[in-house]
């Protein structure tokens, strides 16, 4: 039976990784596997996370071609959202180490992680302007929170893809190493906490933390309603059955 996830547990450092190569693109079953394992791993000993993903990219966000997004998206949507939320009450700390590209709603995967390790060959790309609606996955609070609003704002309203490079000068990658080395170095960065007293880390992580994920939650909703609207326009089609076909967009505006 082929499982959404994987995970390992080696000296208290826990890797859990996304195994529907080669985009991993998400769902609410992903997501849930993602919250539920981390919890069980922090129950057996884990004392930090690395979220890393099987072949050749990191996460592609929703699938609009087939899946739970290609039905009641705004339902759909409600309940991932639910799940999504869970992935700030993570105790410990999260490294996200990041291949290939994180697009859409992989972004919000990536920056829901406390930390990014990305190469000079991977790719952000927050492209929901080009789709035609409102970016989700509380990535209102967390990017500007991460990367500051003007370049939130540049990266969103633009739907800008980024390099590996591009992303460690505005704040959005935390470590760049050699291609093929970005599990290796989040599983070493991870250690770094795996020593420390573990109660204190846990704690540092919800003083520093708690805000963010409130936030988040706040704000989960008000992006689902404005994913909703916008889905309704005819500008959405266009954007979302141009990036099917591979083609560009012609917004109309309307």
């Amino acid at each position: 039976m082929h499982t959404a996830i994987v995970t390992s547990l080696d000296d208290h450092v826990a890797v859990i990784e996304l195994n529907r190569p080669p985009a991993n693109y998400f769902d609410t079953v992903l997501i849930r596997e993602i919250t539920d394992a981390a919890d069980a791993l922090v129950a057996e000993g884990a004392r930090a996370i690395v979220l890393a993903s099987a072949g050749k990219h990191f996460c592609a966000g929703a699938n609009f071609s087939n899946g739970e997004m290609a039905g009641d998206r705004a339902e759909s949507t409600r309940v991932l959202y639910q799940e999504a939320a869970r992935l700030f009450d993570i105790a410990v700390p999260v490294i996200a180490a990041v291949q290939g590209s994180a697009v859409g709603g992989g972004v919000g995967l990536a920056c829901a992680a406390d930390f990014r390790v990305a190469a000079p060959s991977t790719r952000f790309h927050a492209n929901f302007s080009m789709l035609g609606f409102h970016q989700g996955f509380g990535l209102s609070v967390t990017l500007p929170e991460i990367v500051g609003p003007r370049h939130a704002l540049d990266l969103l309203g633009a739907s800008r893809r980024i390099t590996g490079q591009q992303a460690l000068e505005i704040g959005l990658a935390d470590r760049l190493v050699a291609d093929g080395k970005q599990r290796a170095e989040a599983v070493r960065w991870a250690r770094d906490f795996a020593a420390a007293a573990p109660l204190a880390v846990q704690s540092i992580k919800r003083t520093l933390r708690g805000p963010l994920a409130a936030r988040v939650r706040a704000v989960l909703d008000h992006e689902r309603q404005e994913q909703i609207r916008l889905w309704a326009t005819n500008d959405s089609r266009i954007g979302i059955e141009a990036n099917l076909a591979r083609q560009s967009p012609a917004f109309t505006g309307t």
